[in-house]
């Protein structure tokens, strides 16, 4: 049997290589077969393959149409070039580092800055099997998160007002282990000298001001700015006629939703599986 060079996928172009060779093997062709149907050399596969070649657009639609994955490997490639980290967000992160007072709300998934690693982990390995980031971006990722919770930790911590919509402590996320410790994470959190946690129930209704994420940061010249992100994009604005509606509808989200005693006690409960 010819040797076949091992492939580690550390790297986005790797993952691709090893992902391009399952598929080619699971249908038994060798590279030049392959080749031959999208119109290429067996040299460019192997290269491909070993990770000494980045797959263009063209290669991966190519690729999935030979192979028949629908559009995969094209995928795959779009994610390789977009960062693992939403625009305007790392610059929002240089602010978060040193603000005095954050103001975080979330819809769906435990805020970030309160997940446990195992739960941020899940998180980012869900996103890498819908083909949405790499294994590598997941790690950044990941990595990211916790630098971000290590500069909160600090003498003159920052006080941290969190509102979670009540999906946030419901949605189930990796499993009741991981569900479990995320639930003791928030108790943990809310007995801090420094912060605030509320849920906003479900029965709040229309009085929900939010439907996105958003984050409220008051810096060390009480300068406030706001950052907010949808699915695909985040924002970050400075501008005062802006941001200040946006921190008038944060303090009505927080007087419509549950104190933070409250909060805790339904999180003790889900914790118990009697709520």
């Amino acid at each position: 049997m010819v040797n076949r060079k091992r492939l580690d996928p550390d790297d986005p172009d790797r993952d691709f290589g090893v992902q391009l060779r399952l598929a080619r093997d699971a249908r038994g062709w060798t590279q030049d077969e392959l080749a031959s149907r999208m119109g290429c050399s067996g040299t460019h596969i192997s290269a491909v393959e070993t990770g000494r070649r980045s797959p263009t657009p063209r290669f991966a639609q190519s690729a999935d149409r030979a192979l028949g994955t629908g559009d995969k490997f094209s995928r795959m490639v779009q994610a390789m070039k977009e960062p693992a980290l939403l625009d305007g967000f790392p610059e929002y992160v240089k602010y978060e580092a040193r603000a005095v007072e954050l103001r975080l709300y979330e819809v769906g998934i435990i805020p970030r800055l309160l997940q446990t690693p195992e739960y941020a982990r899940v998180l980012a390995d869900s996103a890498v099997r819908r083909g949405s980031i790499t294994p590598g971006q997941a790690e950044e990722r990941v990595a990211f998160l916790a630098k971000r919770q290590a500069a909160l930790v600090r003498p003159n911590p920052p006080m941290l007002f969190v509102t979670m919509d009540e999906s946030c402590i419901r949605r189930p996320v990796g499993g009741s282990a991981v569900m479990n410790a995320q639930l003791d994470r928030l108790i943990e959190f809310a007995e801090l000298p420094n912060t605030v946690l509320q849920v906003a129930p479900y029965e709040i209704g229309e009085r929900r001001t939010f439907d996105l994420p958003v984050n409220i940061l008051t810096l060390p010249d009480r300068s406030v700015v706001c950052y907010a992100e949808s699915q695909t994009q985040g924002h970050l604005d400075r501008e005062s006629s802006f941001v200040l509606p946006i921190l008038t509808e944060y303090h009505q989200l927080q007087g419509a939703s549950l104190s933070q005693t409250a909060s805790v006690a339904n999180i003790c409960e889900l914790r118990k599986g009697t709520l």
